[in-house]
């Protein structure tokens, strides 16, 4: 094991409910190709149409996922943060990259090299299902985001996507206030909502109770609530387990497809 894989930083990882729960021997061989890079506020870990170069997970930071238009307007479409792993769709097609991603202040990441990865899964294909349980795992929540942009209004989508950043999160506290460190500019923008409806969709919900907003951050006051006026349903909660550490490993034959 690398110097730098303290035993914090392991708890970190085995926080995320992927990488909690696959294989120990592909753990193993994950970490030893790892090493970690720091990036500053603004600087891009890859761009658009960059070479595929790996498997990452967050360490410390949150990245912006994010598509800009050649004049310049962004369309946010994820907040990664700690310990979240990503990458994974480029080991499976060999293509570019398809969006930019650029640290939200301080960040650090840990890098598992392409080249590395694909020697490793070409000695070992069966890790091959780990990383397609990822990548199906982050294809369902885009598939339920597609439809909630499609077919909700502002209220629900904005609130829906409140639940899936809290729920996704593995260091959310249990209990408790829950605080996202993302703007109602950045919500806003990942909702395909104006700063407008952003900000009254977000007082309608602090007038009731549901949150707070703060300078730069969001939060949480009282999650059941939210989901109630989030509207998630049963097949939806049971996804939101497998987003939470030590849940269930594989969904249910009946759940959602």
């Amino acid at each position: 094991m690398r110097e730098w894989i303290t035993p914090d930083v392991l708890a970190l990882l085995r926080a995320d409910p992927w990488f909690g729960s696959v294989p120990p021997e592909f753990e193993r061989e994950l970490l030893a190709l790892a090493t970690t890079k720091r990036l500053q506020h603004g600087e891009h870990l890859f761009f658009r149409g960059d070479a595929p170069c790996g498997l990452y997970a967050m360490l410390e930071g949150t990245l912006r996922v994010s598509g800009v238009t050649e004049a310049g307007k962004e369309a946010i479409l994820s907040l990664v943060d700690s310990p979240s792993w990503f990458g994974e769709i480029a080991l499976f097609d060999r293509l570019p990259r398809t969006h930019n991603a650029v640290a939200e202040g301080a960040v650090r990441v840990l890098h598992v090299p392409q080249d590395e990865l694909l020697a490793l899964l070409a000695h070992a294909p069966q890790h091959w299902r780990e990383l397609g349980v990822l990548m199906a795992l982050r294809l369902r929540l885009t598939f339920i985001g597609m439809e909630d942009l499609a077919l909700l209004p502002a209220e629900s989508r904005l609130a829906r996507r409140l639940v899936w950043l809290v729920e996704a999160s593995a260091l959310m506290p249990s209990e408790g206030v829950c605080v996202l460190p993302i703007s109602q500019t950045q919500l806003g923008m990942m909702l395909s909502l104006s700063r407008q409806t952003t900000n009254q969709v977000l007082q309608s919900l602090q007038d009731q109770g549901v949150l707070r907003v703060a300078y730069g951050r969001i939060e949480v006051l009282d999650r059941a609530r939210l989901m109630a006026v989030a509207g998630i349903s049963k097949n939806e909660k049971r996804i939101l387990s497998h987003l939470q550490p030590g849940g269930p490993k594989a969904l249910p034959p009946d759940a959602v497809s």
